[in-house]
């Protein structure tokens, strides 16, 4: 069964970030000259050699649950992302919100193993509501 992919109107995730970026250092935005589309989303890249190098291994650096707020899938939920709100934990990228509403990122770190924990159920399960603000975030 396919899951929800965090895209803007094109496509594209990640809100342009290059994914390989996170892994290596700061999230950077990617150039939309040096893209590949993995299950339906397009990720853009910094560089040709973040491209090849997603291109060898693309489900080690897309982001978990779909590039939604981490959080936010924890508690059964979608909601947008800010891309430089993250964290790499064992290899894997998590994404927060981080808006007008605060910052999910501290609400996760809190209790990331019962957050990751309920998020991967949710994520399995595909029994996410789409739910999105209703404020300029």
């Amino acid at each position: 069964m396919a899951h929800l992919q965090n895209t803007n109107e094109m496509g594209v995730a990640l809100q342009e970030y290059d994914p390989v970026s996170y892994f290596s250092h700061a999230a950077v935005p990617g150039n939309p000259e040096i893209s590949s589309t993995v299950d339906g989303a397009t990720y853009y890249f910094s560089s040709a050699a973040n491209k090849a190098t997603f291109d060898q291994s693309p489900q080690q650096y897309t982001p978990q649950y779909g590039g939604f707020c981490a959080v936010a899938v924890s508690e059964g939920k979608t909601f947008p992302i800010d891309p430089t709100s993250y964290t790499v934990t064992d290899n894997k990228l998590y994404l927060f919100y981080n808006g007008k509403l605060g910052n999910t990122k501290p609400q996760w770190e809190a209790d990331a193993t019962t957050r990751q924990a309920n998020a991967d159920q949710h994520w399995q399960n595909n029994d996410l509501a789409v739910v999105y603000p209703t404020v300029d975030y």
